[in-house]
């Protein structure tokens, strides 16, 4: 931790989009009514593929996972974000902003990754028709996306781990609506710059 007359922080405090107060409410309707949305679409999509045996392919597998993805990273901000859109202060406790930081790295990570496999199987179905169920197995689609999700969560732990080592004094206050890295190293006392060459 940084030493001098700095304030160790303990907790972070969450901006939401106005500090209008009759704003408040009709952006907390606006925003439940689009992460209910999300919810019951990705819900929805999920359960479709594996109901339906005809969507039992190599794409409807790689979309009903982007849907599960989709759904837990709308869940990984929304409902703190909601919960701040209506109480006057606005807090995450330090350990709460480590945990939205790290699911919210690890979902966007992990659905780069997927979206990139799935380019991968359009292309095999593309280029290589006759041979592509031989080559899109469920064995290997499995294991892509095995791959995807290790590599999203493992990269995650260690950016996550790095932004939290760093020292956090002084202001407290992320001008964002959800932990994320640019808001948090721009509050920093400690030198950001390994943190910046490695993400």
């Amino acid at each position: 931790m940084a030493k001098g007359n700095h304030t160790t922080v303990t907790e972070f405090v969450l901006m939401v989009f106005t500090d209008r107060p009759e704003m408040q409410l009709p952006l907390f309707v606006v925003f439940l009514v689009i992460y209910l949305i999300t919810l019951m679409g990705n819900l929805g999509m999920i359960l479709l593929i594996r109901a339906d045996s005809q969507l039992h392919t190599p794409m409807c597998y790689f979309l009903s996972h982007l849907a599960f993805i989709d759904l837990c990273y709308s869940s990984s901000t929304g409902p703190k974000m909601l919960q701040n859109l209506l109480v006057k202060k606005k807090p995450i406790s330090f350990s709460g902003c480590f945990a939205q930081l790290y699911f919210s790295s690890a979902f966007t990570t992990t659905q780069c990754f997927l979206l990139a496999t799935m380019a991968y199987d359009r292309y095999v179905a593309i280029c290589n028709p006759l041979i592509y169920t031989a080559i899109m197995t469920q064995q290997v689609c499995r294991e892509l996306v095995i791959g995807v999700y290790t590599y999203g969560f493992l990269n995650s732990v260690i950016q996550t781990a790095l932004t939290f080592q760093l020292s956090f004094c002084d202001s407290n206050v992320i001008h964002h609506f959800y932990c994320a890295d640019p808001p948090l190293l721009a509050l920093s006392c400690s030198d950001t710059h390994s943190k910046k060459s490695s993400s």
